[in-house]
């Protein structure tokens, strides 16, 4: 399996995420690796690295979550790799819910998202977004993992 962090989706994937997708909420799992220090496009002199100039954007977004009806659930510095092998690990993971991949699509073409998208560009060195749904467990006021119909042996 290749590996590759990016900063925009390719062509393909902005496709898909156009496409119908599974009704209800997703969770969108994100592998974040940052710049050392932050580069912003328009070329402005920061002292802001990467980190922070991110966490910025991430405490925006999180207020249009919120108003949307979503929310990070779940956001984490990664200590090391417990099994497998990469080339260059994380170094932080979140997990944000939007009530529908078309409220994710709103959120992003919002005038409010785009005023505050710069830090996340000049932040964030590459990641992985992974889409999830029907997604359970404890933090979800379930009782744990349980496997989804598809999964069920």
């Amino acid at each position: 399996m290749e590996v590759q962090n990016k900063v925009t989706p390719s062509e393909e994937q902005i496709k898909g995420f156009f496409s119908p997708g599974a009704d209800g909420p997703i969770y969108m799992l994100n592998l974040l690796k940052f710049k050392e220090k932050a580069e912003y496009e328009d070329g402005r002199e920061t002292d802001l690295t990467g980190a922070q100039a991110y966490a910025i954007y991430g405490a925006a977004v999180s207020k249009i979550l919120t108003n949307l009806g979503g929310g990070g659930m779940f956001n984490a510095k990664v200590e090391r790799l417990m099994l497998g092998e990469v080339e260059e690990m994380w170094d932080s993971v979140a997990i944000a819910m939007y009530p529908s991949r078309q409220a994710m699509i709103e959120m992003m073409q919002s005038a409010e998202y785009q005023a505050i998208h710069h830090h996340r560009g000049a932040g964030l060195a590459g990641q992985l977004n992974i889409e999830t749904t029907d997604a359970g467990g404890q933090w979800l006021s379930g009782s744990g993992f349980e496997l989804g119909e598809a999964d069920e042996g």
